[in-house]
């Protein structure tokens, strides 16, 4: 999140902690649409909302724990929705989708948009099917890196792991996505658009530096 942007969520994050009920709702939209098509790519559309609610619920009771910044509360958040998330597939038995759906591969919450545009080049079906192929660890690392809009050190305290792992994963996934995407599979209502290769490669380059 550059810039201007990042500095208010950071004060508003701080009046927030201050016990600020605007702060708090002002954060909860900033956040919540994003965090649902997060949890949307692993419990489903159907159950996202409800774990969000969860997440959020959770987020409430152990807010005074927090201590950091705005990239910090994001990551924290994140966090405690994955782990709602993995808990509500234990009980249910199943696997994580790991599957980006058509909100989550078109939006974002953070303002920059060349990362957005790439996913945005492709059409859905083509978006979902690619993403199913991707490893669910290269998956959810170009989730956390490009939907949730974390730093690879964020994204790795959500994963448990190091950031360099998950900059490798977002590398080969996004790698993978961009040397498969050819200039025909991109949007025919959208020809000014750069083809989806030349998009990645900013991404990708920026996961090895």
């Amino acid at each position: 999140m550059a810039g201007r942007t990042a500095d208010d969520f950071d004060a508003t994050l701080k009046r927030m902690l201050g016990g600020d009920e605007d702060a708090f709702r002002t954060v909860f939209r900033a956040m919540n649409p994003t965090l649902v098509r997060y949890l949307s790519a692993l419990v489903g559309s159907a159950d996202a909302e409800d774990v969000a609610s969860e997440t959020w619920a959770q987020v409430c009771r152990d807010l005074p724990k927090f201590r950091g910044d705005g990239d910090g509360f994001r990551g924290w958040v994140t966090t405690i929705g994955r782990h709602r998330a993995m808990d509500h597939l234990r009980a249910l038995r199943v696997r994580p989708q790991a599957v980006a759906t058509d909100a989550v591969l078109t939006e974002r919450a953070a303002p920059d948009e060349a990362d957005t545009q790439a996913l945005i080049a492709i059409s859905t079906d083509a978006a979902m099917e690619l993403i199913r192929a991707l490893p669910q660890e290269q998956a959810e690392a170009v989730l956390l890196r490009v939907v949730m809009g974390l730093d690879a050190k964020s994204a790795g305290r959500v994963l448990g792991k190091r950031p360099g792992a998950v900059r490798t994963a977002a590398y080969r996934g996004l790698q993978t996505l961009a040397a498969t995407v050819q200039p025909g599979d991109e949007r025919q209502e959208r020809p000014a658009a750069e083809p989806v290769s030349d998009i990645f490669r900013p991404l990708i380059a920026e996961e090895v530096t």
